[in-house]
């Protein structure tokens, strides 16, 4: 027998071989995460409105945290849920128009694996401390309609100040990238940048807040937070007589008592042709209205006509003059009061009026800024926002509250607006609620990853290489008896032809 009728017989033993080989090599379990993409749902009931959030992530971690990728948000129609203190069904009610969005935009095999959470914020703090009574019932119904959905209700509660301001923390520092960033393999990295504070200016007070050094300031003091791997204590400092509303009061309450005399009071940080008629008791009134001006103070029901000057450089002089006054709040860096020294040194400013200043009157001189902008008229005004002409014509106030914040040792980062960061997510009002479910995600359970049989590089390069060579020499003998064949039936015709 020759070796070409012997070779066939020895290719399949060496195939058979190879198959042993195969079930010999000694292979491992390589674990393949789940791409699978996972939803959060937070509510966020704030003093004028409700909105509910929808977040998106992967089922992958980093650190034993979540890395949030999308989300989504539908406004709830109606005022605040403390404005329901007198119906709490009707809050309930009010959320179902949404929490049916939210079914139409989560796959249903994942209801019942998505958590769902409320935060109740400024107006339910409040409510809780005068009618805690009031404040439990109007939880009661929101909890009763949020058992009601097909979502994993985990909860309703009413967030204090400081974790509020420690959430929104986390948020502008996640979309600024400060936790971690992308390579340029597309994996995540430490960042190493360095965590930013931020300034947050509300209705009714502002919010310092920053990272305190582990071990060496007030160990008591601040919001613990795990967020990548690391232990981050986040400390907020509240000034509750400067916020917009506050300042507006403050200021009006100060030019009424200086030009009392006057048939018309000037405000040179309202624009031109502006004009409000004020009653003097909704002005002064509060704590923050306290002061030891012993002056005639005018009676609490009576008015008047507040007309805008735009006088750009009076309102910056002004708004020092009332800051540097105010005891309510020391405003200097290293004041002995405070006690506490933040990490770093730069402060992200989250303010709707220095939103609309960056997108309408850029200028990398924020005093330059502030003057354009409290010169603006009242057309200029309307024609750059959508918001009540009755919030544009502050902004100038808030502005050079915030002006006066940079020249008193604070370094103010006006280069980074946060809400651009936010829009990249999908929607520049989620704040707090962003945070508050990142810091949510270490225990929100993490799906199993299959696995797949791997083996070693070199012994998968080897095993490739042999099969070639078993394919090749199949191909070779098939190709020789196809022309051996043929040689032979070419043979034969000439044969025949020649008889």
């Amino acid at each position: 027998m020759s070796w070409r009728e012997l070779l066939p017989p020895w290719l399949v033993i060496v195939a058979g071989l190879t198959g042993i080989l195969l079930l010999c090599v000694s292979t491992k379990d390589v674990p393949v995460a789940p791409l699978r993409t996972k939803y959060g749902i937070v509510l966020d009931a704030g003093p004028s409105r409700t909105i509910l959030f929808i977040y998106q992530w992967t089922t992958s971690k980093a650190n034993k945290t979540g890395v949030i990728r999308g989300c989504s948000s539908c406004p709830v129609q109606g005022p605040g849920v403390s404005s329901y203190s007198d119906s709490p069904q009707k809050a309930g009610k009010s959320l179902e128009p949404c929490l049916n969005w939210a079914q139409n935009e989560i796959p249903a095999e994942q209801h019942s694996q998505t958590p769902l959470y409320l935060g109740a914020t400024t107006s339910m703090r409040q409510l809780n401390l005068t009618h805690p009574i009031l404040s439990d019932s109007l939880l009661a119904a929101l909890t009763g309609t949020l058992k009601s959905s097909p979502f994993s209700f985990q909860g309703a509660q009413i967030l204090s100040s400081p974790e509020e301001e420690a959430f929104n923390w986390v948020a502008v520092n996640y979309v600024l990238e400060n936790f971690f960033k992308y390579d340029w393999r597309g994996q995540l990295v430490p960042s190493r940048k360095g965590m930013a504070g931020v300034l947050s200016v509300g209705g009714t007070s502002a919010q310092l807040t920053s990272e305190l050094e582990e071990e060496k300031q007030a160990p008591e003091e601040g919001v613990r937070l795990q967020l990548y791997g690391q232990t981050h204590r986040v400390h907020t400092r509240q000034c509750p007589c400067h916020g917009t509303e506050q300042l507006r009061h403050r200021l009006l309450s100060v030019l009424i008592q200086d030009q009392r005399s006057a048939k018309t009071v000037s405000n040179p940080c309202w624009p031109l042709t502006y004009s409000q008629e004020v009653q003097w008791q909704s002005v002064h009134a509060g704590p923050c209205a306290a002061s030891d001006d012993t002056r005639d103070i005018p009676g609490p029901k009576e008015v008047f006509n507040i007309t805008g000057s735009s006088n750009p450089t009076a309102c910056i002089s002004l708004v020092q003059s009332l800051l540097n006054s105010s005891s309510s709040c020391s405003f200097s860096k290293h004041s002995p009061s405070s006690g506490l020294k933040p990490l770093q040194t730069r402060f992200l400013v989250v303010s709707e009026a220095m939103d609309f200043m960056r997108g309408t009157v850029p200028s990398p001189d924020l005093g330059q800024a502030v003057k354009r902008l409290c010169g603006m008229s009242i057309k200029e005004l309307i024609r750059e926002s959508q918001a009540s002409l009755d919030i544009l014509v502050d902004y100038c106030t808030v502005s050079a509250f915030i002006f006066h914040l940079s020249t008193t040792g604070y370094t103010l980062d006006f280069d980074r607006p946060a809400w651009t960061a936010f829009q990249k997510m999908g929607d520049r009002s989620s704040g707090w609620t962003l945070g508050y479910l990142l810091s949510l995600t270490s225990s929100i359970p993490q799906d199993s990853p299959s696995f797949l049989k791997g083996i070693e590089p070199g012994v998968w390069s080897l095993l490739l290489i042999l099969f070639v060579v078993l394919l090749m020499g199949s191909f070779m003998r098939i190709s020789y008896r196809v022309m051996v064949k043929d040689s032979s039936s070419s043979h034969r015709n000439s044969r025949v032809f020649d008889d």
